[in-house]
C-alpha cells in the first residue's frame, strides 16, 4: 500500500494553483491513500480534500472531520482512499484551545487502519504535544488488530520527546509506544526536511524554526509474516510546479506491505 501525507496549508492563496500542483504530484505518485491536514471548507470554498481528489482524477473515497472553526468556515482532517473506507471516527485530543482543537481521524481500509492528526504547532507546545501523542497512539491501537498507518503533521523534529515516544525511545505518562518511523527506517542518516527554508511559503512562519522534519508516516511493528514492512519512504511534493509550491509543507510517501 502506498500512503502519502500532506498538510494542505488551509486556504492560503494561490489556492487553486496550489491544489493543481498538489494534485499533479499525487497523480504521478499514484498513492492508494492520502492523509490530509489543514483541510479547509466553508460557504465560499469547496472542501479542499474533495477539490484535491477531483483534480487528481479517478475514484476516491473520502473521510473528513472538522477540528476547528475558522473565519468563514472550518478546518479539519481528511483521508482519501482508492477503495471504500469503513469504521470512520474521530476523537478529540488533549490540550484543546478555543481556536485550536486537535483530533485524530481514523478509518479502516480492508484490514488496515489509517490514522491522521495535526498537533499543536508552537515551539513551546512540547508538553501539549506529548499529551496528544500519548492519547492518539493509544486510541489508534485500540481500533483493532491489523496493520496501522499513522501519518500527519506532528510539528516536532525526530529528537523531540513526543516523536521519540512514538518511536519507542522514551516513556511518557507511564506509557510506551512502538511505531516504525517510516522515513528513518529507510533513511536512518538523512534529515528528510519537510518544513524548509527553501520553500518561500514558509516565510510567513519563519519564526517557528525551519529546515526540520515535522511530517511523518508511522507504521505499526512489522509482523513475523512480513506485514507492516516499510519498503520505501521519501519526501515528495518538494518542488514548485509551474512556479507554484503545493503547500508550505512537503509531503511524505511510504510503501508498506499490508
Amino acid at each position: 500500500m502506498r500512503v502519502l501525507t500532506l498538510n494542505l496549508w488551509g486556504a492560503h492563496e494561490p489556492l487553486a494553483r496550489r491544489l493543481d500542483a498538489a494534485a499533479a504530484g499525487i497523480a504521478a505518485l499514484a498513492p492508494d491513500v492520502v492523509l490530509l491536514q489543514e483541510v479547509r471548507a466553508g460557504a465560499e470554498i469547496e472542501n479542499t480534500a474533495l477539490g484535491l481528489a477531483r483534480r487528481a482524477g479517478g475514484d476516491w473515497h473520502t473521510a473528513y472531520e472538522c477540528s476547528t472553526p475558522v473565519r468563514d468556515g472550518e478546518e479539519g482532517l481528511a483521508i482519501l482512499a482508492r477503495a471504500p473506507l469503513a469504521g470512520t471516527h474521530a476523537i478529540e485530543l488533549p490540550e484543546a484551545r478555543p481556536d485550536e482543537r486537535r483530533i485524530l481521524l481514523s478509518a479502516r481500509l480492508g484490514e488496515v487502519w489509517l490514522h491522521t492528526t495535526h498537533l499543536h504547532y508552537r515551539l513551546g507546545d512540547g508538553l501539549a504535544r506529548e499529551a496528544q501523542v500519548v492519547a492518539a497512539s493509544a486510541a489508534a491501537r485500540a481500533c483493532g488488530a491489523g496493520v496501522h498507518i499513522f501519518g500527519g503533521d506532528f510539528n516536532a523534529p525526530p529528537d523531540a520527546d513526543e516523536i521519540r515516544f512514538l518511536a519507542g525511545r522514551t516513556t511518557l505518562a507511564g506509557q510506551r509506544a512502538v511505531w516504525q518511523d517510516a522515513f528513518a527506517r529507510v533513511h536512518p542518516d538523512e534529515r528528510g526536511v519537510t518544513w524548509a527554508r527553501r520553500n518561500p511559503m514558509t516565510d510567513e512562519l519563519a519564526f517557528l524554526e525551519r529546515d526540520r522534519r515535522i511530517d511523518y508516516i508511522f507504521v505499526s511493528p512489522e509482523t513475523r509474516d512480513g506485514r507492516a514492512r516499510v519498503l520505501d519512504c521519501r519526501v515528495v511534493l518538494d518542488e514548485p510546479v509551474d512556479g507554484t509550491w503545493p503547500s508550505d509543507h512537503f509531503a511524505v510517501v511510504a510503501d508498506v506491505t499490508v
